[in-house]
Order: structure tokens, then C-alpha cells, then sequence
């Protein structure tokens, strides 16, 4: 077991990141201090690190990485499925405007929970997220903007599901990574290489095929390949996922935007999302179902899978973004491609889909593609006569580093 001590400069009011990944500090820490270090507002903090076996052995991180996989890929697939079961099983339908608002609620409790964990005491915690919501107004109605956004889109999620099969929707809602990547060279000034625009290429190529045999067939249940008894509209569907896309794709990279513009926690951003999104929410409610929802009342046609597609949508994407720590592009990639694979597998069983060539030419495009867009540039290093060479190997740093620095 070996240890580094360090001493630095602390707010004991606020959450920190240390000087080394996977450490944070937080007012918990503080609760084995004295009473009166405890009073002040800052301090210089020494901090002994524990460099545990678990963080130097390489196959923790690779055990972290497989377990990161699984999740992302059951996570990408069950949703989407549940979804479109819920959406298409016999029997009176709920509205999907109150599941998008449920699921709103639902985040907003968890980052709360989280938050909590975070701070000892209930006061604590309240007098933080009262500071972080209202004590700067106009930073938190930044986040109106990707909630409006986000509220269209998940509405447009169940149009979309309702109308195309899983697999091909599944397929078709990969054109996010198109409009992500152009909105994010709009609006971050970010630059894509040579081979990722030729993998966007590809992806709307693979995603044509595939919408141009679902939208040349009947709008019966046929033309999404699948037994049902709801009618399908494959042409209002494929409309209401490209909207969802373009609306995915910007409001991701404006979420990105603030995160980076602000020293605001990830959850906090995430509560004022929900917070907006639950007001949105209710007003596209009240817009379009409200004289339904009157009669029949908030949960009408509520069940088991209803709610198991709302904690799904509340808590998968909380819960991706805690084990995409472990995971890198060419991972997430990977795990895209697996969620499309089981899509396609699990909709022959379950809903009696029919992979033709067609499907199947285009699926392939899509995969293959998110596969070049992950794959990173292989660098190269200059050698001292001006020519381009083989990469050169990196020192290691980190637990290396920190053995020399003991004692200081």
C-alpha cells in the first residue's frame, strides 16, 4: 500500500476535484476534521491518497470496461424495445405526453438523491441547490433552452417508435451522430477528420437504405416488417426521427456547451434541465391531451411496462453517464453496434420482424460507420530531419510519478 500526501487550497463549502482522477472531495471529508477547521470557509487540506491495488493493476480497469459494455449495450437496446412494446401492445393506450413528464420527475429525484449523498445533512444539501438553482437566475434559465429541445424530442420519440419497427428505428436514430458532429463544428468550432466524414457519409447512406424500404411498403404492419394490431405511418415516422435527431444532436452539444462555461456540477445542470423539461412538459401536455387527460385522468392505461419504459428513460441515461467513465469512443461504438445487433435478433422473436437484404445492407452501413467515426487518428510524431515517423512511446506517469514525489 503506498500513500502521497498533498496539501492544497480548499473551499470546504463546495464539491472539489483533486489534483488526481478518480478522487473527489467533498464536505463528507470534512467530517473528520475539527469542529473549528470545519467552521472556516478555506483551508489548506492535506490529503492522503491511498494508491490501493485495485487503481495500479491494469485489469481492474479492463474488468470496468467489459461490465461498461454490457450496460451500455442492454441499456441502448431494452429502451427501445420497451418502448415499442408499450407503444404497440393490445389494449387502451397511455399518453405519451405524461410518460415524457414522469420521466422528467423521475431524473429530477434521482440527481437530487445524488446530490444528497454528496452532503452531510439534509441542510447542507438544501442550502446548496437552493445557492446553485436560485441564487443566479439567469445562469440557471440557460438550461430552458435544452430542455425545450429535449421536451420536442422525447415527444417525437414515442411518434417515431409508434410508427417504425425497433430494429428500424433503432438504425434510423443513429443520424444523431450526424447532427451532433455538425452542430458541434457550428456551434464548439470543433474539427472532424477525413475518415469520420466519410463514416458520416456511410451512415446516411445505411440509414437511406434502410428508410427506403420501410417507406416503400403499405403503412399497414407490413411495411414495418412486424405483427401488430396499432396502424403504422412509416413516412411520419421517419420525419418525427430525423426531427428527434436534429433536435438530439443540438441539444446535446449546447448542453456541452454550458457544462463547459460554467463550474456547476454535471447534476446540478441536470436538475435545472429536468426542473424545465417538467414545465415543457406539462404545457405540451395540456396542449395536446389535456381535455383527455381531464377525463381519463393522469395515469390512465398506466402498467408494468409503462412504467419499466419511464424509469428506463429516467435512470438509464443517469445511469450511462456514470459507467461512460469508463468507456471510450471505439467502447461506445461497440456498444451501438452490439444494441442494433440485439435490436434486430430480439424483434425477430418478439415482434415477428422480417430482416430483408435491403435491412441488412443498410444495418451493416450504419454499424461500420459508427465504427470508423470512434476509431481514433493514429498520431505521429516529426523526427529531428523533418520526416514523419512511427509513434513514440509515452513515459508512464501517475503512480510512477507519485512514488518519487512521497515525502514531499
Amino acid at each position: 500500500m503506498e500513500y502521497v500526501r498533498r496539501t492544497f487550497q480548499a473551499d470546504v463549502t463546495s464539491h472539489y476535484q483533486l489534483p488526481y482522477p478518480d478522487f473527489i472531495l467533498h464536505p463528507r471529508t470534512f467530517g473528520k476534521q475539527s469542529k473549528s477547521s470545519r467552521n472556516l470557509n478555506s483551508r489548506d487540506v492535506t490529503v492522503i491518497i491511498c494508491l490501493s491495488a485495485g487503481m495500479r493493476i491494469p485489469g481492474f480497469a479492463a474488468k470496468m470496461k467489459y461490465i461498461s459494455l454490457v450496460i451500455l449495450v442492454v441499456q441502448n437496446a431494452s429502451l427501445i424495445l420497451t418502448m415499442r412494446y408499450a407503444r404497440t401492445m393490445p389494449g387502451d393506450m397511455f399518453f405519451s405526453t405524461t410518460a415524457v413528464v414522469m420521466a422528467e420527475v423521475l431524473k429530477l429525484v434521482g440527481c437530487v438523491l445524488i446530490i444528497m449523498c454528496q452532503y452531510v445533512g439534509f441542510r447542507a444539501c438544501t442550502q446548496h441547490l437552493y445557492s446553485e438553482l436560485f441564487g443566479n437566475p439567469m445562469d440557471s434559465l440557460k438550461m430552458a433552452v435544452p430542455a425545450l429541445v429535449y421536451t420536442l424530442q422525447n415527444n417525437l420519440a414515442y411518434v417515431a417508435i409508434s410508427n417504425l419497427s425497433a430494429a428500424t428505428f433503432q438504425v434510423t436514430y443513429q443520424l444523431k451522430i450526424m447532427t451532433t458532429a455538425l452542430f458541434s463544428i457550428l456551434m464548439l468550432g470543433k474539427s472532424i477528420s477525413r475518415m469520420q466524414w466519410v463514416s458520416l457519409f456511410l451512415l446516411f447512406a445505411g440509414v437511406s437504405a434502410v428508410q427506403l424500404e420501410s417507406t416503400g411498403a403499405t403503412s399497414s404492419g407490413k411495411a414495418t416488417g412486424e405483427k401488430v394490431e396499432t396502424e403504422q405511418n412509416p413516412l411520419l415516422g421517419l420525419i418525427a426521427v430525423v426531427v428527434s435527431c436534429i433536435s438530439s444532436g443540438f441539444a446535446g452539444v449546447f448542453f456541452e456547451k454550458v457544462l463547459k462555461g460554467s463550474v456547476a456540477s454535471v447534476w446540478v445542470r441536470n436538475i435545472q434541465l429536468a426542473f424545465f423539461s417538467i414545465l415543457l412538459g406539462l404545457i405540451s401536455m395540456w396542449t395536446k391531451d389535456g381535455v383527455a387527460v381531464s377525463e381519463k385522468g393522469f395515469f390512465y392505461a398506466y402498467n408494468w411496462v409503462t412504467w419499466m419504459t419511464i424509469c428506463m428513460q429516467a435512470f438509464g441515461g443517469l445511469l450511462v453517464a456514470v459507467v461512460v467513465k469508463y468507456a471510450d469512443n471505439i467502447l461506445k461504438g461497440f456498444a451501438t453496434s452490439f444494441s442494433i445487433i440485439l435490436s434486430c435478433i430480439a424483434s425477430v422473436y418478439l415482434f415477428s420482424f422480417h430482416i430483408t437484404l435491403q435491412f441488412a445492407f443498410g444495418a451493416t452501413l450504419v454499424i461500420f460507420s459508427i465504427y470508423l467515426y470512434g476509431k481514433p487518428a493514429r498520431p505521429t510524431t516529426t523526427n529531428s530531419d523533418g520526416m514523419k515517423g512511427l509513434p513514440t512511446k509515452i513515459s508512464e506517469t501517475g503512480p510512477s510519478k507519485l512514488k518519487g514525489e512521497k515525502g514531499e
